[in-house]
């Protein structure tokens, strides 16, 4: 597999929702699309979860635009046997975080774990993307990147990711 990049919920919804508007940012959302059918970056099956769940423009925008296997299935053996053991980690870490914050993380239908445990099964090749800062003290909850750097795994901003891949729009 060649360098890929995996999105989060939050590429979607904070993109659309601060600085790139779908009405107004279109070479942006072009570009997403381009590379999306380029098959340079992926989501999963439960960040489609989190954004078809409402009916926006989001949405809206992801069922025309994305190619039919944008969305990857996380219900392979080894995803499934990723996602334990991101959180057995989140149960093994309750004298750092809240016990909401690990039940949260660690929900079975949420995406967070599942989007860790996507890239832990190629993580030489992987790079997730998402809006979420670091914040190591956080008590309350688990943040992405926090978890990508106790697995080892690659992550990037937006802005970052475009970078890497010497894209502008």
């Amino acid at each position: 597999m060649n360098a890929l990049f995996v999105l989060d919920t939050n590429f979607f919804i904070q993109s659309h929702n601060t600085s790139y508007p779908l009405d107004i940012a279109t070479s942006f959302w072009n570009k997403v699309k381009m590379l999306a059918h380029n098959q340079r970056f992926v989501s999963i099956d439960k960040i489609k979860k989190e954004i078809y769940e409402k009916e926006d423009r989001i949405k809206e925008w992801c069922v025309k635009n994305l190619p039919e296997d944008f969305f990857q299935n996380t219900g392979t053996s080894d995803t499934v046997t990723q996602y334990r053991k991101v959180t057995n980690w989140a149960t093994s870490m309750r004298s750092h975080y809240t016990d909401k914050a690990i039940e949260d993380f660690s929900e079975y239908e949420r995406a967070d774990a599942w989007l860790i445990a996507f890239a832990l099964t190629d993580k030489d090749n992987l790079t997730i993307v998402t809006c979420e800062k670091s914040a190591p003290q956080a008590k309350n909850k688990i943040k992405i990147p926090d978890v990508c750097d106790k697995f080892d795994i690659k992550f990037t901003s937006i802005v970052g990711m475009f970078r890497q891949l010497g894209e502008t729009f």
